[in-house]
């Protein structure tokens, strides 16, 4: 049995299929099946009962869970440790949304220079499915994201809500031929389609904010955006915020290890909390 064997059958439990574990790591479905059943026939039992929906977890996958979990967490620590650089105490893998580095934890990066010079840090941006397999693995260490997903051994704990406005180049109101509809994750989603029930396809839609805000730069149209992103471009004037329209709630969360170091992670998150107390966020 290899960690990679112990990653795909983490992936494959998270997921719920062997296809959508295939997407995530990158990999063929092949490549998943044949690492599943290398690992089945090394320990003897069934893992996944596969189906049309998908695989679930024999009783033995569910026991196995937590010792590939374990193994895999002990080859990413050593891998911290062994990599670290010299003259540094520990390091550390901080993953989030590109919308939440951008203005937000990118100063949250240099606080923690300041105050923890003696730790090495790795910054990584990434969307929910990918990050959550990075802690999952043990390779991220904490996680910041707008709609985590509870798992064994990690420990959700909301960081803040923010409002979204209807950020417009034009004073035009959102229309179909010139919204951009800006992925900001389920829950946002779920507000937006409860506002606008009748609201067809959009023409344009971005996975990331700074994409829908260049595009509105250079070419015009509207989206929804955290009114923190918005603030500087109402202020020199080439965005306005569309007057009267709906608003909507975009919560993030934090993510990390149960049995973290909690003399080392414990006080990043309470440098974030500050933080944001003192931005009034």
């Amino acid at each position: 049995m290899d960690t990679e064997q112990a990653r795909t059958f983490l992936a494959v439990a998270s997921a719920g299929s062997f296809v959508a574990a295939s997407e995530r790591l990158h990999i063929t479905q092949s490549t998943v099946s044949a690492r599943i059943k290398a690992l089945e026939e090394y320990l003897g039992v069934s893992l996944f009962v596969r189906s049309k929906s998908g695989a679930d977890m024999t009783d033995a996958g569910r026991r196995f869970q937590k010792h590939a979990a374990m193994l895999v967490r002990t080859v990413e620590q050593a891998r911290h440790d062994l990599g670290r650089p010299e003259g540094f105490r520990a390091s550390i893998v901080i993953g989030a949304r590109i919308g939440l580095w951008d203005g937000l934890l990118i100063d949250w990066l240099a606080e923690i220079r300041h105050s923890m010079p003696d730790v090495s840090i790795r910054a990584e941006s990434g969307f929910e499915a990918d990050l959550m397999q990075g802690l999952i693995d043990g390779r991220i260490d904490i996680g910041v994201m707008y709609t985590p997903q509870r798992r064994p051994n990690l420990e959700l704990a909301h960081l803040m809500d923010e409002q979204t406005v209807l950020l417009s180049s034009t004073t035009c109101s959102s229309n179909q031929a010139e919204y951009i509809e800006v992925d900001w994750g389920p829950e946002f989603h779920a507000q937006h389609k409860a506002s606008y029930p009748d609201a067809g396809g959009p023409a344009l839609s971005v996975n990331i904010g700074w994409l829908g805000l260049q595009y509105m730069l250079r070419h015009g149209g509207s989206g929804y955006f955290p009114h923190r992103l918005a603030e500087d471009y109402i202020a020199d004037g080439r965005m306005i915020e569309t007057a009267g329209s709906p608003q909507f709630v975009l919560p993030s969360w934090l993510v990390y290890q149960s049995n973290r170091d909690k003399s080392l992670i414990d006080p990043l998150i309470d440098a974030l909390r500050n933080m944001l107390d003192n931005r009034n966020i």
